[in-house]
């Protein structure tokens, strides 16, 4: 039976730190589904999904082993639809664990055959934050060196 995992996220925007999850979780997993999900706690996105769908898979257009999928239901839900068992999280620091830790019991409750799987961030990526990186690109900024792709 393949391996699935599904990496869950908003990725407004999808930054090194994201890119770094996929590829070490492609080490564990047979394949890795990024899924960009609407936040109903954060009412607009500052990057158009439909560009950002585009920008991810131009990143992986010669693996492919990775697929990226929009959807807007709970993440499992959209693991039993895909036939992953998997979630992969990254984790920069404590109060991501907590905020993932809590999500991944109810994920489990929703799901009893899925498991979150966490990631610590490689050092050079923790600092990496998407809502920092939209916030100094608002301001008229240069953060090509956090993204994996080019604006």
């Amino acid at each position: 039976m393949k391996k699935i995992a599904i990496f869950p996220g908003s990725f407004d925007p999808y930054t090194l730190g994201h890119h770094d999850i996929v590829m070490r979780g492609l080490n564990l997993f047979d394949e890795v589904i990024i899924g960009i999900g609407y936040n109903s706690s954060k009412k607009n996105r500052y990057f158009d999904i439909d560009w950002m769908v585009s920008k991810i898979e131009s990143v992986y257009i010669n693996q492919d082993r990775v697929k990226v999928v929009v959807y807007n239901e709970l993440t499992s839900t959209l693991a039993k639809k895909y036939e992953a068992n998997y979630l992969i999280r990254g984790l920069r620091n404590t109060t991501d664990f907590e905020y993932e830790n809590s999500i991944s019991q109810m994920n489990r409750y929703l799901n009893d055959d899925l498991e979150t799987v966490f990631l610590i961030t490689s050092p050079q990526f923790a600092q990496i934050s998407s809502t920092i990186i939209r916030e100094v690109h608002r301001f008229g900024a240069d953060v090509s060196d956090f993204l994996p792709y080019s604006l």
